[in-house]
């Protein structure tokens, strides 16, 4: 029988509460720190399983993650799906696929750590569609999203479904009281604006 795979984050340290900056800017109580699963193989594996499962009828070629968070995971999910697995990477800020090349008519699904806005993936599928592929849709680890706020793009399949509040910078409650640093764990650029906030 599968083990739990909110269980498996727990036992990662990768399930963080405090003040966090999200890469969409918005501020959230609970922070995924998904390099934390990542050290562990085995595991990474075994909660990839539950996504594998999901997409065993999906008709894709390629699982495209991009850099950083979705490197490891669209690699272990080609491995199980036994699929060919690339990235993208960021060139001055600007999402690129610079080592790999997607043909034309190639079925791709993004691979995500975490999903909280879905606006981060937008990138990673304006590039599969600039190379002549076709966006499937995200599939993730975590998936944030929440009802009034769906993601732009569909998501296909994740490993464990989390409702986390997240906030506008000017309504975030933690921010208001002032008790908690803002903290920003996440690897991507942001905004000036988002910046002076930390």
């Amino acid at each position: 029988m599968a083990r739990d795979n909110k269980e498996i984050l727990k036992e990662c340290e990768a399930f963080l509460e405090g003040h966090f900056l999200l890469s969409s800017g918005r501020h959230s109580g609970a922070y995924c720190q998904m390099a934390f699963l990542q050290q562990h193989p085995d595991k990474c594996a075994e909660v990839m399983a539950s996504v594998a499962e999901q997409l065993k009828d999906t008709d894709v070629d390629v699982i495209v993650g991009p850099a950083m968070g979705g490197i490891v995971y669209a690699y272990e999910l080609g491995r199980q799906l036994g699929k060919r697995a690339i990235f993208t990477e960021r060139v001055d800020n600007v999402m690129t696929l610079k080592r790999f090349a997607i043909h034309p008519g190639e079925k791709c699904i993004i691979a995500e750590d975490v999903v909280t806005t879905g606006i981060s993936s937008l990138e990673t599928k304006r590039v599969i569609e600039e190379a002549g592929g076709t966006c499937l849709g995200i599939v993730c680890v975590v998936d944030r999203t929440r009802a009034e706020a769906p993601s732009p793009i569909p998501i296909l399949a994740s490993a464990l479904k989390l409702d986390l509040p997240n906030y506008l910078p000017e309504e975030c409650p933690i921010c208001k009281e002032g008790k908690l640093p803002l903290v920003h764990l996440g690897s991507r650029k942001m905004k000036e604006q988002a910046k002076q906030t930390l």
